[in-house]
């Protein structure tokens, strides 16, 4: 046979083109002696979890039933006459072990040929080695795909970030920890479907190609349909069009999908994000506090077993009830200060100045806005603890309702912090179609103005509670991301100069 041996591991790692030539070699000499190198399938008969959770520390004898197992090749270790051999699917690792008898010598010769990172199917009984290990003997094996490329050396695996977020197949390949963060969050994203289905909460589709890119502050992407001749944009949030069917009769609905924005990227914002956005008819934002608790208590708990988290060291405690207190309150106690409320924009500004603060260039900001910037430089950071931010100023909330007790300054809004960041936004909705014409009138450079949902509103919305919550954030906060890169599988990234 003219298969070449196992020699291209010493090769260094370095030298990928050197090792791919190898292996291509290989795989034509494969080929040339009958092996089909690509089958079209194996029929195995179990997970390898499967066999870890039955016979661990329970097998005192080899099993008589002969499993079919696969996965890809992550370790050989050549004796001889015999080997062993470390065998990954996605749910684990099992080591298996054969030599020259079990297989035969033309067999065995193929399997001492084949590489790390190679996937094969495996067929034998479940035995414990004599230093007491789990581990198939291999009975009969299959080459189920060739790879022509090396797998990131094992021990060091993939460190460099840049490479691990444009190869995310090799990051899951090589960082267990990696794949475990992205198994919490398809969990977590479940168990929010699952909450809000079972508390009457129906699923919707919206447009993510809107004539008005309306529902938030930000900026959009833009394209152009041909056939319809207009410009169009992508979705920043689904807010006005959820909204438009609560006026029309559905009182609960959700949608958990993309937005877009085409702002900075950093590590807590990426162009495409994940949010789940709810809205409930006659209910207001403490309802809403109240169902935002629920569902993230119990969709952390679904995602990683507990609601009760060892952040970074910091235990991060979920369960409800949290602390909810107004922002005025929060940057009174920050700062020092007091009746912020009766003190003017102009007066705050040079407060924010005195402690040598930077404020934002783009003109002259109002109360609110000031507001707003004192407590994202004095409060946020240190929200570690699941908290609520409540009642923001109107003029930074445009499409809420003003405080019930008659203060116009303020609103029925929160923020919801877990882990220091922001993941969650509600409102009171108004309701109240000639005030929220006069809103978005007011706003020089904020909400766009949606003369259709304007239209929609004046054939009546109920009371409503709206909440959005972004579920890529959340994830970074339950699991001690620094980046939200590291919680989306496939993060935007500048174009690689090739």
């Amino acid at each position: 046979m003219s298969w070449l041996s196992n020699r291209d591991r010493e090769v260094s790692s370095e030298d990928s083109n050197v090792l791919r030539d190898q292996r291509v070699e290989k795989l034509q000499s494969i080929r040339e002696d009958g092996v089909e190198p690509y089958p079209y399938t194996f029929n195995r008969t179990r997970e390898i979890a499967d066999i870890l959770e039955e016979f661990d520390g329970d097998l005192e004898e080899e099993t008589k039933n002969h499993e079919k197992l696969a996965g890809r090749m992550v370790g050989f270790r050549d004796m001889g006459k015999a080997c062993f051999l470390d065998l990954k699917d996605g749910s684990g690792e099992l080591q298996g072990y054969t030599n020259v008898d079990l297989l035969g010598e033309d067999d065995y010769e193929l399997l001492q040929a084949l590489d790390i990172g190679d996937f094969i199917g495996v067929t034998g009984p479940i035995f414990v080695t004599n230093r007491g290990e789990l581990s198939v003997k291999v009975k009969g094996f299959q080459l189920l795909s060739k790879s022509l490329m090396p797998l990131p050396e094992k021990w060091h695996g993939l460190k460099d970030v840049e490479k691990r977020y444009r190869q995310r197949y090799l990051d899951l390949l090589v960082n267990d920890e990696v794949k475990e963060t992205f198994v919490a969050r398809s969990k977590l994203i479940s168990s929010f479907r699952r909450q809000l289905d079972d508390e009457g909460f129906l699923e919707v589709e919206t447009p993510l190609m809107q004539p008005a890119a309306g529902g938030a502050t930000a900026e959009p992407f833009v394209t152009h349909h041909n056939a319809l001749e207009q410009d169009l944009y992508l979705r920043i949030a689904p807010e006005l069009y959820l909204k438009r069917l609560v006026i029309g009769g559905m009182e609960r609905v959700y949608e958990l999908g993309k937005n877009f924005r085409n702002e900075g990227v950093s590590t807590e914002h990426n162009p495409e994000f994940t949010t789940v956005e709810i809205y409930q008819a006659y209910a207001d934002y403490e309802d809403a506090m109240n169902l935002t608790e629920r569902l993230i208590a119990r969709g952390t708990e679904d995602a990683v077993g507990t609601s009760k988290l060892d952040v970074n060291g910091e235990t991060l405690d979920l369960r409800p009830p949290w602390d909810r207190t107004s922002i005025v309150e929060s940057v009174e106690k920050a700062t020092g200060t007091s009746d912020l409320s009766e003190t003017s924009a102009a007066e705050l500004k040079s407060f924010a100045e005195e402690e040598g603060l930077d404020l934002p260039e783009e003109g002259d900001l109002s109360w609110g806005e000031t507001v707003e910037f004192l407590f994202e430089e004095y409060v946020e950071d240190d929200l570690f603890q699941p908290t609520f931010i409540t009642d923001f100023p109107t003029d930074v909330s445009p499409l809420a309702k003003t405080k019930r007790d008659g203060d116009r300054q303020l609103t029925e809004r929160f923020e919801v912090f877990v882990g220091g960041l922001e993941v969650g936004n509600a409102f009171t909705e108004l309701n109240d179609p000639l005030e929220q014409r006069e809103r978005f009138s007011g706003q020089e450079d904020g909400e766009t103005k949606d003369e259709d949902f304007l239209a929609a509103l004046e054939y009546g919305m109920p009371p409503t509670a709206g909440i959005g919550i972004g579920l890529d954030r959340l994830l970074m906060a339950i699991t001690g991301s620094d980046s939200i890169r590291e919680v989306i599988l496939f993060p935007a990234m500048r174009r690689k100069d090739e």
